[in-house]
């Protein structure tokens, strides 16, 4: 049976570091300068930094470099410890390229990639209690004002999904009743609730037909009916001008 210990893997026929399914297997695009999230982190995002950060290195395949899956071997394994030192210190400068320059000074000196992960979690992360209210908080308040609805429906959709992240789930697969069911409808008609309650008010046509279905759609049902209003009055606004122009163009060609 072969060995799962990514410490201590072994290839029979090459370097475990030309091994692609090795976490030691460093592509060519795998330089220092990457940058793995579009978004650096800062002091008030580590939820969502974090996520973003877990799916990347899990990519690379890099993310026992973070977790502390990965075991620094010992200098008796010359080849495998020179492949973990430069693996790890590829992983450090992704996480100082993917950080906001005041932060990144003050891990600039860390030994390796997990000190520099369980350093930013244990200075970052926020409790669940402050988190969730200020999540709730922004979210009742969050209105669609002068946004498209797609624009105002990505606001919410992002703040819903960090929520979701707290928000305890069934995980054990052997529920059989209909409570989670029903709990999931409910908490699916609180997104609906809550995105309806943020339109503008010249949606209150389309709205008030929304919340006389039974049962309420699935909120993507409800954006996709929502944009195609907006679409339709574009088009209406679109026409409406263009009439206007071919009446005063004629208007002018007449006087």
């Amino acid at each position: 049976m072969a060995n799962s210990n990514p410490s201590v893997w072994h290839s029979p026929i090459r370097s475990i570091s030309d091994d692609p399914s090795s976490p030691y297997f460093l592509h060519y695009s795998d330089n220092p300068g990457l940058v793995l999230v579009s978004q650096p982190l800062t002091r008030d995002n580590f939820a969502s930094w974090s996520r973003a950060m877990r799916i990347a290195l899990s990519v690379k395949n890099k993310l026992g470099f973070v977790d502390g899956s990965i075991l620094k071997p010992t200098d008796s394994e010359v080849d495998l410890l020179n492949a973990w030192i430069r693996n790890n210190n590829i992983v450090i400068s992704w996480l100082l390229n993917s950080v906001s320059k005041d932060i990144s000074a003050s891990i600039l000196f860390a030994d390796s990639a997990k000190e520099i992960w369980n350093d930013l979690k244990d200075r970052f992360q926020q409790s669940n209690g402050p988190r969730i209210f200020q999540l709730r908080r922004d979210l009742i308040t969050l209105k669609q004002d002068q946004d498209s609805v797609s624009v105002y429906f990505t606001k919410i959709k992002a703040i819903w999904e960090e929520l979701n992240h707290f928000r305890p789930m069934c995980s054990c697969g052997k529920c059989s009743c209909d409570g989670v069911k029903n709990l999931e409808e409910y908490v699916q008609m609180d997104y609906t609730m809550i995105f309806l309650m943020g339109l503008n008010d010249s949606f209150n046509h389309v709205r008030s037909q929304i919340l006389l279905l039974d049962p309420l759609p699935p909120i993507s049902r409800v954006f996709a009916l929502v944009v195609q209003e907006e679409r339709q009055r574009a088009i209406g606004n679109h026409n409406t001008m263009n009439t206007s122009s071919r009446n005063m163009a004629f208007a002018i060609k007449n006087a």
